[in-house]
């Protein structure tokens, strides 16, 4: 009985040997590198060669790291183009935006495009600077006043090219308050231009061409032409009359031959020096019938540099507080 079962129990354990596969020197079996589309279901225990000699090991980090995450250099083709996926509208809207190479006779002006600007709907302020409601555009190449805000209440535009202002230039900017256009070539100025402002106290000029002055608005307290061309005869007569609040009057270094009266009684300062002014009446700055009147705030009056002997009409101060400069002798 013990014979038979160990007999038996040698038969299953020789039985459950050969089912098992076959030992492999050194231990555990070395995985085979595996090359690209061969997976380890096809291979054949019996291809395998555990001795390393037989192996290619020249570039097996890069076949490693392709392996891993692929081919790291992208390959193209050199001749091959992309095909386009834009449409025709696209194309146009682009071929607007390309550089342009202006010439002399086609290159737009500032002014040009500022105007083009606010045709598209976007504002001057994009090329001049506007802080709050005061606007600067100075030194910007402007051959013309551009379009303003309606809300704009102080303009500079000094030193650029301006020769004209039109009527429209300023049309409904009913808070407009300085004007400052200093350094620039006007000539000209329509009549409406400035006499429809409201709201205008500061017209500073100097240092342009101007001939004659344009009707000005009641609003008026500071006037500055100085360093232009005016003469007697580009001043309409009573332009100051209605003007009740100017208080400073700047004329200097013009073509001037004659004050122009009559003059405000609210004038505090009158500068008139470096002119062609050879005469004064009595009625100048005082009332030559009312003895009695007196002329208190005109206190600052420059004649000097002109060919004029003040001490020629005295009757022609005795309402002033003080004496004019110039020259008596």
């Amino acid at each position: 009985m013990r014979i038979s079962t160990v007999l038996g129990l040698i038969a299953l354990v020789i039985q459950e040997t050969e089912a098992m596969p076959p030992r492999i020197e050194g231990g555990r079996k070395q995985e085979q590198p595996q090359d690209e589309g061969t997976s380890y279901d096809n291979l054949e225990l019996g291809s395998y060669d555990p001795n390393l000699d037989n192996y290619d090991l020249s570039n097996y980090e890069e076949r490693a790291i392709k392996n891993d995450y692929g081919d790291p250099t992208p390959k193209s083709k050199v001749d091959t183009l992309i095909p386009s996926t834009m449409s025709v509208s696209t194309k146009r809207v682009m071929a607007t935006m390309a550089p342009r190479t202006w010439t002399s006779a086609t290159k737009p002006s500032i002014t040009d495009l500022l105007n083009l600007l606010t045709a598209m709907g976007l504002p001057t302020c994009l090329v001049c600077v506007c802080l709050g409601t005061s606007v600067y555009c100075d030194d910007a190449d402007l051959e013309r006043i551009p379009p303003l805000p309606q809300e704009t209440t102080y303009f500079y535009a000094r030193f650029n090219h301006i020769s004209r202002i039109q009527s429209e230039d300023f049309k409904g900017l009913r808070k407009l308050k300085r004007i400052d256009l200093t350094s620039n070539s006007i000539s000209t100025i329509e009549d409406d231009a400035l006499q429809l402002l409201p709201a205008l106290q500061e017209l500073i000029m100097p240092e342009n061409k101007l001939i004659f002055l344009p009707k000005l608005p009641g609003s008026l307290v500071r006037l500055d032409a100085q360093f232009n061309n005016l003469r007697g005869s580009g001043i309409l007569p009573d332009s100051f009359k209605e003007l009740k609040k100017l208080e400073f009057l700047y004329l200097s270094d013009n073509e001037m031959d004659y004050i122009p009266v009559p003059l405000p009684s609210s004038l505090r300062s009158l500068h008139l020096q470096n002119n062609h002014i050879q005469k004064i009446q009595e009625g100048t700055f005082c009332d030559a019938e009312d003895h009695k009147y007196v002329r208190r705030v005109l206190e600052d009056i420059r004649l000097d540099g002109n060919p004029i002997n003040l001490s020629l009409t005295p009757n022609a101060y005795f309402c002033l507080p003080r004496l004019p400069i110039g020259s008596y002798i």
